[in-house]
């Protein structure tokens, strides 16, 4: 796990303690044992002291949010299928689903060896999960419409043959391309230089729509695997389905044009000549919210002011790895197998 430095009230003087005042995170915890504790200024600061050392760090965030229990968002990169590091995650977080919410940056599914189990459980967890799509869910759909076929190295049979494969995979076909709340926006893969975060969420729109429609087997041949690597504002209803569905679910790397190469996965620096990933890109319209991914695991964690790149590699016996958003604490468990 990767912290900031434990835990205590942001430039707060010694002489000063303002430890109780609400919202305010938690940052060095030796500023706190050395602020000055008095009957007067503070009643039960004793008791609260006493209390932070018998706790685990997540617990202490909560108590600094205005001395009851507030919402943390917690992201989580690429599960796919490995639902034991899940729940190791989950139990490393100390997560509450009566205080926190989870953001999943997509791929629930495939390569791992409970990709029913995933599936189910973050089904189950209702409002209290977000979870957008990526491109091995929609591998998924794909193959129930029949547009695709299972690839050797898949691990999908079992949702497949599930008594309640049609519940889970009518839930999964309305989740969203893309989330945006709160200064942040989820998505599986990335955004175009070119996309403005309103054009962006505009165009996730209308895949969720196809998505979403009475009918959508008949958009996942378009949607599923669209051959084109470049965007443009005019094209075609087919056609544009299955880009804006490339760019949020399959991009890496691209030109300043917003060309794009999928048979890349390698390390950012790799990218072939004239690509660049594409949050290095520079954009065509101000973002001030922070872009959180995953997609790539060659990229691994990145945590920046406007990019937070969560895939840690669990499927390939790395780590599952979580970012407590409201002060972009890393978490992480190891999936070696």
């Amino acid at each position: 796990m990767v912290t900031a430095p434990l835990y205590m009230v942001k430039n707060t003087p010694k002489t000063e303690c303002n430890c109780h005042a609400p919202g305010q995170v938690v940052v060095n915890f030796v500023n706190f044992v050395n602020c000055r504790i008095t009957q007067q200024s503070h009643a039960g600061s004793k008791l609260l002291l006493w209390s932070l050392l018998h706790v685990k760090v997540p617990a202490i965030y909560r108590v600094f949010r205005g001395g009851s229990q507030r919402m943390a968002t917690y992201a989580i990169g690429d599960i796919q299928g490995c639902f034991l590091a899940l729940q190791r995650l989950l139990d490393r977080i100390q997560f509450s689903a009566s205080t926190d919410r989870l953001w999943f940056v997509g791929d629930l599914v495939n390569r791992g060896p409970e990709s029913l189990a995933v599936l189910r459980f973050v089904k189950q967890l209702g409002s209290v999960a977000v979870t957008v799509l990526g491109n091995h869910d929609l591998h998924l759909l794909a193959i129930h419409t029949g547009c695709a076929s299972l690839h050797r190295k898949d691990t999908l049979h079992e949702i497949l043959e599930a008594p309640d494969r049609e519940e889970l995979l009518n839930w999964l076909r309305y989740q969203p391309l893309m989330h945006r709340d709160g200064g942040f926006v989820l998505v599986h893969a990335g955004l175009l230089p070119q996309w403005s975060l309103e054009q962006a969420t505009g165009l996730a729109q209308e895949v969720e729509d196809a998505l979403q429609s009475d009918d959508y087997h008949l958009h996942m041949p378009e949607i599923y695997r669209c051959p084109n690597t470049g965007w443009d504002d005019t094209l075609p209803a087919p056609t544009r389905l299955g880009v804006i569905t490339n760019v949020l679910t399959r991009m890496r790397v691209c030109t300043k044009d917003g060309e794009m190469d999928f048979s890349f996965k390698g390390h950012p620096d790799r990218a072939p000549d004239g690509f660049s990933p594409w949050y290095q890109v520079p954009t065509h319209h101000p973002r001030p919210d922070s872009i959180i991914f995953g997609h790539w695991s060659a990229l691994g964690v990145l945590v920046t002011e406007h990019h937070l790149a969560i895939d840690g590699g669990c499927v390939w016996d790395r780590a599952l790895v979580g970012v407590r958003l409201e002060d972009r604490t890393v978490f992480q468990v190891s999936c070696s197998s």
